[in-house]
């Protein structure tokens, strides 16, 4: 039985306040290991901040969100089969948006065909596909979907949780028009993710391979597979620098594609967040 039940504020609260205790235990690594560049030294406090997440999430869910099984209601228990079989689904579906964005840049000129990607770049990228990905959707579409669903409704929450994701990435790096259509990009790729998430009847694992399938891919192209044409329009490539596709005019209509066609079939819903 849920004795709380999430509140607004403990929500909104949760993220920031992990990652300022995250920033705040490797602050000393600067003095005691000068070698190390600030970025690392961010990087080792978002490590830090994911591992709170970690060990807070299972507490919080059991007793706000009454949820005896905790990494299950986020999605990411289930059966090895379904859970590799999800994998792949999100994978593919991943293989086919870069597919197309990277026809869209060698027929419209954009790019042109690179070199093999080297061991290191190939494990940057699985180090993407597998971090990130997780990482990303354990907190959107796993612990922040649900409490939103809690908070409002099923769609509501979709909606609130890809407009939170999108806003948290860097789409303001981008100008002029890139920068709208980037925050666009986003705001589909987290509805499309969502749905994912559901149509996999609530497994996390089809929004991981998406989400990290998409990272991973788009950095073994653009470091090796595709040489970028000096010039090329930005509707191309996507807006931004590095270039994110999913503000290209490809990735716009394929996630806009996805999300109706995901959404559409999906109306009936099933119940939890993700489900």
């Amino acid at each position: 039985m849920r004795a709380d039940g999430p509140r607004w504020w403990g929500t909104l609260l949760l993220l920031p306040t992990l990652l300022a205790v995250g920033w705040l235990l490797v602050r000393p690594l600067g003095p005691l290991l000068p070698g190390l560049r600030p970025d690392q030294v961010n990087l080792a406090g978002s490590l830090v901040s994911f591992g709170l997440l970690l060990l807070v999430l299972p507490r919080r869910l059991r007793r706000q969100l009454g949820q005896p099984h905790p990494w299950q209601c986020l999605g990411v228990a289930g059966p090895p089969g379904m859970v590799l079989l999800s994998l792949g689904r999100g994978m593919a579906v991943a293989l086919l948006l870069l597919s197309l964005v990277t026809a869209t840049l060698l027929i419209g000129g954009a790019a042109s065909p690179g070199r093999p990607p080297t061991l290191p770049e190939v494990a940057n990228a699985l180090a993407l596909l597998l971090g990130v990905g997780f990482a990303e959707e354990l907190i959107f579409r796993g612990w922040l979907l649900e409490e939103l669903t809690l908070l409002t409704d099923r769609r509501q929450a979709a909606a609130l949780q890809a407009l939170v994701f999108a806003l948290v990435h860097p789409w303001m790096a981008a100008s002029g028009w890139g920068r709208w259509a980037l925050l666009s990009g986003l705001v589909l790729l987290g509805l499309v993710l969502a749905l994912r998430r559901r149509r996999d009847g609530g497994l996390l694992w089809g929004a991981v391979g998406l989400h990290g399938g998409l990272v991973g891919g788009w950095f073994l192209l653009s470091q090796a597979w595709l040489s970028p044409v000096p010039g090329a329009s930005p509707w191309l490539s996507g807006p931004g620098e590095p270039a994110n596709p999913v503000g290209s005019v490809t990735g716009l209509l394929t996630l806009a594609a996805l999300a109706w066609v995901w959404g559409f079939s999906g109306r009936r819903g099933r119940g939890q967040a993700g489900r």
